[in-house]
């Protein structure tokens, strides 16, 4: 989703630019990130977030942009009949966004806990950093939906996708920095439009 359907940010790293705590997430995320997320979430939702003020939070959902070419793309993938589904890292919030805007039929995001307007210091993490919880999900939703997992398409931008990548049956790296996500990938995009995927998905 971020850097994919969003403009290239990081929503973690830029919550905690609105949180002011951006010096000490970007080393707890270096640090944890992959190695520990259990960890990761302590120091940062429980210690660095807990009773924060969520109004910056719901600012940053609201004004993080769409990439151009996402409304082609949705209608395009409407129009070929296909189910769609956002597997993300980022905010079960943002997700909801999107989902409300383009009818995606399923999400799985990580959600940030908020009570009576703060940070209640809780975090639920269906896909923590991503990788094989990716992969994951995309077995499960297509055991559900009785298809095969090679009738999936996949998009994803960085090496946590790899493992999704390799569960699908046609796969886009976009705009992805990951040498080792392009490697796997069916098809490589380069573009500031996402339409540009549109070729791929017959």
């Amino acid at each position: 989703m971020d850097g994919v359907i969003f403009k290239d940010i990081n929503f973690w790293i830029e919550l905690h630019k609105k949180f002011g705590t951006l010096d000490q997430g970007t080393e707890l995320t270096k640090k944890y990130l992959h190695m520990d997320y259990d960890r990761l979430v302590e120091e940062v939702v429980v210690k660095l977030w807990k009773g924060k003020d969520t109004r910056p939070y719901y600012d940053l959902v609201k004004s993080i942009e769409y990439l151009p070419g996402v409304k082609e793309t949705f209608d395009h993938i409407r129009q070929r009949g296909y189910m769609t589904a956002i597997i993300s890292a980022s905010s079960i919030d943002v997700a909801r966004r999107v989902q409300k805007d383009y009818g995606i039929d399923h999400i799985f995001a990580n959600e940030l806990v908020i009570r009576n307007g703060k940070v209640a210091g809780e975090f639920i993490w269906p896909i923590g950093a991503g990788k094989e919880k990716k992969a994951k999900i995309i077995h499960d939703l297509c055991s559900d939906l009785g298809i095969s997992t090679k009738e999936c398409i996949y998009v994803g931008d960085s090496d946590t996708d790899i493992e999704a990548f390799k569960e699908a049956g046609l796969s886009i790296a976009f705009n992805s920095a990951s040498e080792d996500l392009n490697k796997v990938a069916t098809h490589v995009v380069r573009s500031s439009n996402l339409s540009d995927i549109i070729k791929y998905i017959s």
